[in-house]
């Protein structure tokens, strides 16, 4: 209920400024020396001209294109309606109406027309169309087959290489086979280096060639 009371006030409100409006706009051409019809069809061609103008304004600012020159005819019917409210406001003798009012007045007709025909008729502006890119065998027909780099070859790591044998004496060799029958003899097992190197008192290097000569592996 309360939105209807509301809608019913803005609607008696927008009668009332418009019906004032219209009455000032007819009173300035009659002092302009139109009469008859002729007078009733300014207030009639600003005010349409300026709700065209709005109109046309909101449809460009929704669609984001350019709206200059609704902007520029919007200002000129709001000019128009505007400046004869405040001349009917005791501004303006309206016996003695100056000669630059009266060109105005004449000159509205024709000024109106144009400005209705080019916010109804102007196509709103096409917007180019984005260039899709071609499909990727069109871009890289004539372009060279990539490189590929080619895997990392493994390093090899070079093997240590074990020092030299020592040389042994061919009477220390004799010795350390009698040491190492009877070993066999006593355990049933070969002697190992340590265990030769231990009864023998010879260093280790030397200990482990005979122990080779002696296992036949060198």
């Amino acid at each position: 209920m309360a939105r209807s009371i509301r809608m019913d006030a803005v609607l008696v409100q927008a009668v009332i400024a418009g019906a004032l409006s219209f009455a000032h706009l007819h009173d300035i051409a009659v002092a302009a020396g139109q009469d008859g019809w002729k007078a009733w069809a300014y207030p009639v061609s600003v005010d349409l001209l300026l709700v065209a103008a709005w109109r046309r304004l909101r449809i460009l600012r929704a669609a984001g294109e350019p709206a200059r020159a609704a902007w520029t005819w919007f200002a000129v019917a709001l000019t128009a309606s505007l400046g004869a409210n405040v001349a009917t406001a005791g501004l303006l003798d309206l016996n003695a109406v100056p000669a630059w009012l009266r060109i105005l007045v004449a000159g509205w007709p024709a000024l109106a027309f144009l400005g209705g025909t080019l916010l109804v008729h102007t196509p709103a502006t096409d917007k180019a169309p984005v260039a899709e890119p071609a499909a990727d065998v069109a871009l890289t027909r004539d372009a060279p087959a990539p490189v590929e780099a080619p895997e990392p070859e493994p390093v090899a790591h070079p093997v240590p290489e074990l020092p030299p044998a020592a040389p042994v004496p061919a009477a220390l060799v004799e010795h350390a086979r009698t040491v190492a029958d009877a070993h066999r003899t006593a355990t049933g097992a070969p002697i190992d280096a340590d265990t030769l190197r231990a009864r023998l008192g010879v260093p280790g290097p030397m200990a482990d060639a005979l122990a080779l000569q002696l296992t036949g592996k060198d």
